[in-house]
């Protein structure tokens, strides 16, 4: 805990242009996050368990195939920007193997035209699968990140992802970006509940810990919490709100929790949507003061929160006809983007 709370420290301290596409007169920055689902090279890294993803594998992950998962993404990405006329700002990922495949994801066709620039850790998951962001250094100004462990004494094996801090400036406004993964509901969800309330646990105490040092900086989590925004982790441990009369200083607010009502989903089990996929802001960014950056609605009015639902992303036919098309279903490639849908959300003035 003490090493923890150095860590923490530190990340405190630092707290206290071209797009492609028409700009317009009033910027609008799109912050979005996206699971990727399983982005491994196909190469063999001895300190992690990555042959799943291998050429000699069941999978036959070969470069071919490493190529076509590449281009999916940027065709997800490229999409959004699309459609929202202009590269996003920020981007959170998760289920990346390493920096290399940041690296090949930022140089793909039209995506390079964005400038990204890439944040990111080394965590001790045992499959070697990291979280990460991707920024436009015109839009965000970088000026560090830092690394929260997720550790429990009751589990002292667990080896699960970091969480990533990243913090700096948009317009001149001090902002710092938060981007985890969540422990799995592995073993089912009630025995795997105390490890995602740990993670859970390690946000907010950022949060609150950054909010003492610099009310005004506008805080931004952002990932795969493997739990919807009603289950405990998220609506007691986070303490994110469901609604925005709700929030006084210092509180959290989830959007995806109204779209979920609404039944929409990130990813589907059994016939059934869950919204895994969060983004959760600090108060001050719904509440910002006149003339300030603040939280926008979304494509549909009703909503803060945004989920990108292109056609292409959706099994057309057979079994899973309607759920989001896979890399692989088992060892069958079906050359499809993820699991889950991309998740975003709309910051401007």
């Amino acid at each position: 805990m003490k090493k923890l709370n150095q860590i923490l420290t530190i990340a405190i301290v630092a707290v206290l242009a071209f797009s492609g596409f028409e700009a317009s007169a009033q910027k609008r920055h799109t912050v979005m996050f996206y699971n990727v689902e399983n982005l491994f090279d196909t190469l063999n890294d001895p300190d992690i368990n990555d042959e799943e993803f291998l050429p000699t594998a069941a999978k036959a992950w070969n470069s071919a195939k490493y190529t076509r998962k590449l281009q999916n993404i940027e065709q997800v990405l490229m999409g959004i920007a699309a459609a929202n006329r202009d590269f996003p700002a920020v981007i959170g990922l998760s289920e990346i193997e390493n920096r290399n495949v940041l690296e090949d994801i930022i140089v793909q066709g039209k995506l390079i035209n964005g400038n990204y620039r890439i944040c990111h850790h080394d965590s001790p998951d045992r499959r070697g699968v990291d979280v990460a962001f991707l920024y436009r250094p015109d839009r965000f100004e970088f000026e560090g990140q830092s690394a929260l462990p997720v550790r429990m004494e009751e589990f002292p094996a667990m080896r699960t992802r970091d969480v990533v801090l990243m913090w700096g400036k948009i317009e001149g406004e001090q902002f710092c970006f938060m981007v985890a993964h969540w422990p799995s509901r592995s073993g089912g969800q009630a025995a795997s509940d105390p490890k995602r309330r740990a993670a859970a646990k390690v946000m907010r105490d950022a949060a609150d810990s950054i909010h003492r040092a610099n009310p005004a900086c506008k805080v931004v989590m952002m990932g795969d919490f493997n739990d919807d925004p009603f289950d405990p982790s998220i609506a007691e441990v986070l303490n994110a709100k469901q609604k925005t009369k709700e929030l006084k200083e210092g509180d959290l607010f989830n959007p995806f929790w109204s779209m979920l009502k609404a039944g929409y989903g990130t990813l589907a089990y059994q016939d059934a949507w869950n919204i895994f996929d969060n983004i959760v802001v600090s108060e001050n960014l719904v509440n910002a003061r006149a003339g300030e950056l603040r939280l926008q609605k979304g494509t549909q009015p009703k909503f803060y929160g945004n989920i990108y639902r292109a056609s292409f992303l959706f099994q057309q036919s057979g079994q899973y006809k309607g759920y989001p098309l896979r890399t692989f279903v088992g060892n069958d490639f079906q050359g499809g983007y993820s699991d889950h849908l991309p998740v975003y959300i709309f910051i401007g003035k």
